[in-house]
């Protein structure tokens, strides 16, 4: 309804975006009318080649695209995009060669540096020569144990240059966490650091980096690049370290032209993993075309990022939103890395939310952070528009979780009031979006604008059924560029199809629990497999969160499932202020609360309070965790939790007895 709408843009605003651009462009390919962003889409899903080629087109891709662009297109999984395409990741990010920065990095308050777009060719070229000279070649697997920072985009893209294959994991990882991953995909190179602050906390990695290396056999070097010794002076720790080499060192001392070795459009580009919590993680194969083509059309249509934009988004590199976020050099922006915590703690004891302090500084246009992040500086009262010049900034991209509808208002409210707020939602998966932002439709409270172009997205019932305006299965009925190759050492592909296509035959299904809403956005209520099913009525997560969110006195919640008397019982525990005990007042608000938002069945059986809550290293809750540790059942990886320790406050609670 339009009273829900919180920012719409103005016709003068729209004129000038990308999004508008490419209709125009896309209305001479048709003769249908596209007046707007739904016709839009409904032609980009129906004619799946003629839309895919003119996102070739108009974001102006490097290669040779060829006359076919998509073959057994009824195909899900087995459709094949521009076939006789032949291309190269790093050639399309390297776009920039004069002295304009390419790259500014903060790593917390301690460090800042820029490189040039003309400094990180060279670098990259340096790399890639020290690759080749370690026998680096097409398809070998190159992998970043690092921080967001210059060194791992370097790194990357010296690696993707040469056709091989780049995967990385965040330093905070432990040693089995990395081996989980790396172990499976055996690299010939990786790349580490010699530590990194998080909140001012120096952490030093050099036993994780020789306990990695020490069991990663198919390693022909390992090296290291130093990050603690530029913060504080000491001396290299790569040179006391034996088997490992100092980044400086390793780089090639001779200048030598940039190569751009061009593959197949489904050549392999990533491997990410899954989060694990469940298991092994899961490593997803994804193609240099794919990822390109896809993140092209995200950043410059839905995104709206244009050729000096300054482009943010707060990840680490065991996330999916960094290589998001690299991306954007394939449209002429400026990439801002930071590397630490969000909060940096001063001497009176406050947390500075530093990323604003980046914003402020730096220009940012686009200001992407998880919802957490968001609900956090509400939490914490930050008025970012009275203390921060955020003129420049145009658009707040979140995900990670459901934004709430307060979260919608926190922005709006406290931060600008006349930025586009994309919610975005996709995974790693698909390294991309299915549902996102577009700068020519209006922002509606607590919903997604859009399905994302070529994204055949719809919700079904159990049944197949679509719905609109009712909660059901996410899934894509059409295939789409950024699907995976598949699984690594899955030759057959059966656990890609059983992960993706066992639920609806020849249709994707993603696993999430969303609503479309009639103006054609989309709500999304959490993942199918954590949803809360009391007396057989379904329930999703996030819907619970969104009222628990609003009550000060807790800082963050988890609700779950708990099989109680041959039936499900919601039960919802919290942490609380610092100082706060959970009472039967308290539990009383926390419940009208929920009845009063929500419905009475939502209204959870026990609430408990709790020291803290566990979240993936990509801050995302783990329901499923909890919930095996409340039923006695063991967590198989804790490695890929940030605080796998909160666990415990989980196990064999009297609270749950009765």
């Amino acid at each position: 309804m339009s009273e829900d709408i919180l920012w719409a843009p103005s016709e003068a605003f729209i004129a000038t975006t990308r999004m508008a651009a490419f209709q125009r462009v896309a209305q001479t390919l048709t003769a249908e009318p596209l007046p707007d962003y739904h016709a839009l889409w409904r032609w980009s899903v129906a004619h799946p080649a003629a839309f895919w080629a003119a996102v070739w087109d108009f974001c102006g891709i490097i290669g040779e695209r060829g006359d076919r662009v998509l073959v057994d297109g009824e195909r899900m999984p087995g459709a094949r995009w521009f076939p006789d395409a032949r291309l190269n990741f790093a050639e399309n990010l390297l776009r920039g060669d004069g002295h304009g920065d390419a790259l500014v990095f903060w790593g917390e308050d301690r460090l800042k540096r820029r490189m040039s777009h003309r400094q990180l060719r060279a670098q990259v070229a340096a790399c890639q020569q020290a690759l080749l000279a370690v026998g680096v070649e097409p398809g070998d697997r190159v992998a970043g144990y690092l921080p967001n920072m210059p060194e791992t985009v370097v790194a990357m893209l010296a690696a993707t240059a040469l056709g091989a294959v780049w995967c990385s994991a965040s330093p905070d990882f432990g040693v089995e966490g990395v081996l989980d991953r790396f172990g499976q995909i055996e690299p010939k190179v990786m790349f580490c650091v010699d530590g990194y602050v998080y909140n001012g906390k120096v952490i030093d990695c050099m036993a994780k980096n020789r306990a990695v290396a020490a069991r990663l056999p198919s390693l022909a070097r390992t090296v290291v690049v130093s990050y603690l010794a530029d913060i504080t002076g000491a001396a290299d720790a790569a040179v006391a370290a034996g088997a490992l080499q100092a980044w400086r060192d390793f780089l090639a001392p001779t200048a030598a032209p940039l190569r751009f070795r061009r593959v197949a459009f489904d050549h392999p580009l990533y491997i990410l993993f899954s989060s694990g919590t469940t298991g092994a993680p899961k490593c997803i194969v994804h193609s240099v075309g794919g990822t390109l083509i896809q993140h092209l059309k995200e950043h410059q249509l839905h995104a709206d990022v244009r050729p000096g934009d300054r482009l943010f988004y707060f990840t680490t590199c065991g996330w999916m939103m960094w290589n998001w976020l690299v991306s954007g050099l394939a449209s002429g922006a400026t990439l801002l890395l930071y590397d630490g915590s969000p909060w940096v703690r001063q001497a009176n004891g406050d947390n500075r939310a530093v990323v604003f302090d980046l914003a402020q500084a730096e220009g940012m246009t686009q200001l992407g952070v998880a919802a957490k992040f968001i609900e956090t500086c509400e939490k914490l009262g930050l008025h970012p528009a009275r203390t921060h010049d955020l003129t420049s900034l145009r658009s707040v991209l979140s995900t990670g979780s459901p934004l709430s509808a307060e979260g919608f208002d926190y922005v709006y409210g406290k931060v600008k009031a006349t930025v586009m707020l994309a919610s975005i939602s996709g995974g790693t998966d698909i390294v991309s979006c299915f549902a996102l932002g577009s700068p020519i439709l209006p922002v509606r409270r607590g919903a997604l604008q859009c399905r994302g172009l070529g994204m055949a997205v719809a919700v079904f019932n159990d049944a197949g059924e679509s719905l609109v305006g009712e909660k059901g299965e996410l899934v894509c009925t059409r295939p789409f560029p950024s699907m995976p190759i598949g699984f690594w050492r899955d030759a057959d592909g059966a656990k890609y199809r059983r992960a993706y296509f066992e639920r609806f035959d020849r249709v994707w299904h993603h696993g999430d629990f969303v609503e479309l809403t009639p103006q054609g956005g989309m709500v999304i209520y959490g993942r199918s497999d954590a949803v809360l099913n009391p007396g057989g009525v379904r329930i999703g997560t996030a819907e619970i969160y969104r009222q628990v969110a609003q009550l000060d006195a807790v800082l963050e919640s988890i609700v779950i499932g708990q099989q109680w008397r041959r039936d499900v019982r919601v039960v919802l525990f919290v942490k609380l202020r610092a100082g706060l005990t959970l009472d039967a007042p308290l539990v009383d608000d926390i419940k009208a609360r929920i009845r009063a938002g929500a419905t009475p069945r939502h209204v959870p059986a026990k609430v408990v309070q709790v020291a803290d809550i566990p979240r993936t290293k990509s801050g995302k809750l783990v329901e499923l965790a909890v919930r095996d540790v409340v039923h006695g059942r063991p967590v198989k990886n804790r490695e890929s939790l940030e605080n796998p320790e909160a666990l415990r406050h989980f196990a064999d609670l009297a609270a749950l007895r009765s």
